[in-house]
């Protein structure tokens, strides 16, 4: 499967990428702990199937400090013990929240109100605009095929200069 389009050489592309991007730095810059983010971003990436999107956070999250383990079990994350339960409340909200064509409730009262049990107003924020923007993110490049696997720590941000 060849990448179908090339959104980082195409004007139009790059200049909704650099908006893209800054509307991630609001949550990049928030006080969601950033192993959340990255864990949130690599769950909704994994259901969507997403390479690159997989690719990157993985990296990311790695380069970051995360430990393989906890990477390896995202995945699986209902049936390790790896996450604290402020993490598996939000991997839950990102599950619930990206596959909302298979389940008719969207994310369920129990889910959310173990979010609010775990974060405070601005991170409930950040939380729910990143489980939106990264199933966007996924559907921008599942769409044209772009495939995972090149990907280095820093190539997204540096591309964005």
């Amino acid at each position: 499967m060849d990448t179908r389009f090339d959104l980082f050489s195409n004007e139009l592309a790059t200049r909704f990428a650099k908006r893209f991007a800054n509307a991630g730095m609001v949550i990049h810059q928030s006080p969601l702990p950033k192993a959340t983010q990255e864990l949130v971003s690599l769950r909704a990436s994994q259901i969507n199937g997403c390479g690159w999107c997989i690719d990157m956070h993985t990296k990311e999250a790695a380069a970051a400090g995360e430990s393989q383990v906890r990477l390896h079990l995202v995945a699986a994350w209902p049936e390790s013990t790896v996450f604290t339960e402020a993490e598996r409340a939000a991997l839950a909200l990102a599950e619930e929240g990206s596959r909302l064509a298979d389940a008719h409730q969207g994310v369920s009262d129990e889910t959310w109100a173990q979010v609010r049990k775990h974060y405070d107003d601005d991170q409930i924020a950040a939380l729910v605009c990143l489980v939106a923007l990264i199933n966007a993110a996924n559907r921008l490049a599942v769409i044209v095929h772009q495939r995972g696997g090149s990907y280095q720590p820093g190539m997204f941000a540096a591309a964005l200069d």
